[in-house]
């Protein structure tokens, strides 16, 4: 038996590597009754078949789960927006950080193409997220900026990129881990975002230590897994304040004496977070209708 972990997902095909080795393996006929989802992440024990080519025998309990984009044993994901072309949205922002935040991951936040920005917008919108609590880094994956404090974070860690297509992920790992060499694509001046250059989630090692997985770019949020009564906790500075409500079922929405739109009015949580809050509440409300 040998250990190793699922690089690559493919047609059926699972690329394991054991050090420095990539086998090409196939699962089990088990496993595909018992329709278990392995993806890239994944700890797995293998035997081999000829050189280079095996059988997956067993999966190992993970110690993680992100769920969108499927990736297993992640320690942290890097949130990527650009900061124009296309322009950041708060808004898609929130979505993703209430998705990263749910699986229980650390979260940086990183906005790369501040090259091109006003930077009087990126220093407000910086300032926001670092007094809730979160790690944002403003790079430019083109010219090398902040690149170097973003490769010590990874050191030694599983770490997934994700984000809204047209973020500049690819160039970002290119820049990252030079000879990566992913295809990168330009944003569509008709639809306002980018072409999807990567087709399949991927863990890609690091030459000093840990793996970066870049995936599918997509700006589809899904929260039908939410309880209106959770989404609080995915909101740090909501959550934070929650407590003081009178009301322990307060949604934060039309309840009286609730100390989150209090905190709201007193400019403690930024208005356009809560708005973002109350979307995402009214989102789950109606995925809740006719069950």
């Amino acid at each position: 038996m040998l250990n190793g972990i699922v690089v690559k997902a493919y047609n059926s095909f699972y690329y394991i590597q054991t050090g420095s080795k990539i086998v090409t393996c196939k699962l089990r006929g088990r496993f595909k009754k018992e329709r278990f989802s392995l993806t890239v992440g994944d700890e797995v024990t293998y035997t081999l078949t000829s050189q280079d080519k095996g059988v997956i025998e067993d999966i190992l309990p993970r110690r993680s789960l992100l769920k969108r984009p499927l990736a297993a044993n992640v320690d942290q994901v890097v949130l990527t927006f650009a900061a124009v072309n296309p322009d950041i949205n708060p808004a898609l922002v929130d979505r993703f950080l209430v998705v990263a935040e749910f699986s229980e991951l650390e979260i940086v936040l990183c906005i790369n193409k501040i090259d091109l920005a006003d930077t009087g917008v990126i220093a407000k919108l910086t300032e926001r997220y670092e007094r809730i609590g979160y790690k944002v880094l403003t790079v430019a994956a083109k010219f090398g900026l902040g690149i170097e404090e973003l490769r010590t974070l990874l050191h030694d860690k599983i770490t997934v990129f994700a984000g809204p297509s047209g973020a500049g992920k690819s160039t970002l790992l290119n820049a990252l881990q030079p000879g990566l060499e992913l295809i990168t694509g330009e944003v569509s001046q008709k639809i306002g975002r980018g072409k999807h250059t990567t087709r399949f989630a991927e863990l890609l090692p690091m030459a000093g230590g840990g793996f970066v997985v870049d995936t599918p770019g997509f700006s589809f949020t899904d929260f039908t897994d939410l309880a209106e009564s959770h989404l609080m906790d995915y909101f740090p500075e909501i959550s934070h304040i929650a407590a003081k409500c009178k009301f322990s079922t307060c949604l934060h929405f039309k309840e009286p004496q609730c100390a989150v739109k209090q905190a709201v009015a007193d400019n403690l949580i930024h208005p356009e977070r809560y708005e973002s809050y109350l979307e995402i509440l009214a989102e789950i409300k109606d995925s809740k209708k006719g069950y």
